[in-house]
């Protein structure tokens, strides 16, 4: 069965009744679609496990409801969005589990709707045996073998010996679940087993790593120990070499899927002779009669396997930064997605005489404006290198547009232009002299501003009749708010400059015409 079922609809439509987020979540989560949980339900989920106002006994039991499904996909991605939370999730999640009795009951769990649901119950019946052994060792040493510190100061390299002797069991005990998964690189054909491969594969990584720090330190203090001590660490190393063995099958079958060599750690075995010295050792404390073997060979032999296994150790843990420093970018990612170069809006544009005038565009026509100004103002802008040769644009000479040497015999971009910017206001006895003393038609190239207010008032429509464009209006009944003998108090008056008025009627007037204007795309625009 492919995607969302009409019964997966029907039970999230319910949750969103209720206002259960996270039962709505869970049931996402787990939906019949055959692939692993998504992204986006799991990180929701584990945020959920971080926020302290969430019931954590109630996530854990809706989890433990879907669990009951006779759908072996909603049963696999309950098992697997469950690991998942022990895993990333905040670690009173894994503590609730712990405290537990008992927590999935699928010893006798089989999915007979097809050939798919026989063989993906036999790796639920396995993997729910590991997630149950996963939370008994927590309880049995109240922390996770697959997050302690690790190093020459970890947390198993420093234990003294008798807790030594009684944690490594456990660490073998899950590592034995584990690895009974006992999966082939060719019965991982779907997305949800082969997202419980991978918590499964982080997680080897992981505890053997501890467990390996574990034998270090037990080899370190072995020839210290007492005797029943000894014959206990000698059962513990050869257990460890078995393991070594089964841990290496299972590192293949991630390579053969197509998990990353680089991410797959080296294993490398301590020398044989240090089986035989420790086996001498212990003969030695029974009494028995043994081969003559002095101290500095013995030391020897010790550290080769200290160094070996210290080799893998380290590999193990770059195994692991790796996996952590990729999981970080991929975290990161929707942040560089996003990001874009920053543009500085507060920086001062230069204006060259000139502007490039493409088809492709109307974003110019703000510049376009400003250029005319500032050149008809007769401000010059600081130099800037020329514009490259775009066949699709012309190069318009402003110089040419609105200075007194234009070519009479050029018809192209400056009697367009000129023509609109020419003053189109006849002269006048009673408006021939500005306040200024200036003549509206002459441009004082030595004052910018009265350069600019001559400007905007040649660009007054209307025989030169300031026309004041802004009318305001109060809307609604007017009501007093005194008494019969009251009076408004006039508020200060505002005196407003009738040629800045102009000014902007004017320039208003002039952009709107710019920009209905059509431009002969022989003139102005390049084809």
């Amino acid at each position: 069965m492919s995607g969302q079922s009409i019964t997966d609809r029907i039970t999230a439509a319910q949750h969103s009744v209720t206002g259960s987020a996270i039962s709505k979540t869970v049931c996402k989560a787990t939906t019949h679609e055959v692939m692993g949980p998504k992204k986006k339900h799991l990180d929701y989920l584990i945020q959920c496990t971080n926020e302290m106002n969430v019931n954590i006994p109630q996530l854990a039991d809706t989890l433990f409801e879907r669990t009951t499904n006779t759908s072996w996909v909603v049963v696999f991605k309950s098992l697997t969005t469950t690991h998942h939370l022990m895993v990333y999730g905040n670690e009173r999640f894994i503590q609730y589990l712990a405290s537990r009795n008992t927590l999935f009951n699928l010893s006798n769990f089989l999915d007979k709707s097809g050939l798919q649901g026989y063989d993906m119950s036999t790796f639920i019946r396995r993997y729910s045996r590991y997630l149950n052994e996963k939370a008994v060792s927590y309880r049995q040493v109240a922390f996770d073998f697959t997050k302690v510190k690790r190093g020459s100061d970890g947390v198993m390299r420093t234990i003294n010996t008798e807790k030594l002797l009684k944690t490594i069991p456990i660490i073998q005990n899950q590592m034995d679940v584990l690895l009974d998964f006992n999966v082939n690189a060719n019965e991982l054909t779907n997305g949800v087993i082969n997202a419980a491969f991978m918590l499964l594969f982080k997680d080897a990584i992981r505890l053997f790593a501890a467990y390996n720090e574990g034998i270090i330190n037990l080899l370190e203090k072995y020839f210290d120990m007492k005797k029943v001590q000894c014959k206990e660490g000698l059962d513990i190393y050869k257990k460890f070499l078995t393991r070594m063995t089964r841990i290496s099958e299972f590192l293949k079958v991630a390579e053969q899927v197509g998990i990353d060599r680089g991410d797959i750690p080296d294993l490398s075995q301590a020398p044989s002779s240090l089986l035989d010295a420790l086996e001498q050792h212990l003969a030695s404390l029974e009494g028995k009669k043994v081969k003559d073997s002095t101290a500095a060979s013995r030391a020897s032999t010790l550290s080769n396997a200290v160094s070996s296994l210290a080799n893998t150790g380290i590999s193990f843990t770059k195994a692991d930064e790796r996996e952590k420093q990729a999981a970080l970018e991929e975290e990161q990612a929707p942040f560089y997605l996003f990001s874009a170069p920053a543009i500085d809006l507060f920086s001062t544009p230069s204006f060259n005489n000139s502007v490039l005038v493409d088809s492709s565009t109307s974003l110019l026509l703000p510049v376009f404006v400003l250029s005319c100004v500032f050149a008809s103002s007769g401000f010059t802008a600081s130099p800037t290198p020329q514009q490259p040769h775009n066949p699709r644009g012309l190069n318009v000479d402003f110089d040419s547009v609105f200075g007194s040497n234009a070519n009479a015999n050029n018809l192209d971009s400056s009697d367009v232009l000129g023509g609109i910017l020419k003053p189109t206001v006849a002269s006048s006895p009673n408006q021939s002299m500005t306040p200024n003393g200036q003549q509206p038609h002459k441009l004082v190239s030595t004052d910018l501003d009265s350069s600019l207010a001559n400007l905007v008032g040649n660009l007054g429509i209307g025989n030169g009749t300031a026309k004041n464009d802004l009318h305001w209006s109060q809307p609604g009944e007017k009501k007093l708010t005194g008494g019969t003998n009251w009076q408004p108090k006039t508020a200060p008056s505002t005196t407003w400059n009738p040629a800045t008025m102009v000014g902007l009627s004017g320039l208003s007037g002039f952009i709107l015409k710019t920009s209905n204007m059509r431009c002969p795309s022989d003139t102005l625009i390049g084809s």
